[in-house]
């Protein structure tokens, strides 16, 4: 029953493979999948992009809180020593 099966989806013409394995990478279909994954990649970077810039600037504002913190440590300190 396999051996039909596989048979039969050998001969018929539209189981081969695309146009893009067969190696015509001027065809509209391939064209189209380049594209894709151009449009897919846009994407993922876009996201990976702004990941990043939001870790950005957690640190950024991270790092202003410590020196407002250690700017108001000295004030406080100059204040009392006078």
């Amino acid at each position: 029953m396999a051996a039909v099966l596989a048979g039969s989806l050998g001969a018929l013409s539209s189981a081969q493979a695309c146009a893009t394995c067969f190696g015509a990478s001027d065809s509209a279909m391939a064209q189209g999948m380049n594209m894709g994954i151009m449009s897919l990649l846009g994407v993922i970077g876009t996201v990976l992009l702004g990941v990043v810039g939001f870790f950005g600037y957690l640190a950024w504002r991270a790092n202003r809180w410590e020196e407002s913190e250690n700017d108001d440590r000295l004030s406080a300190a100059g204040d009392s020593v006078a």
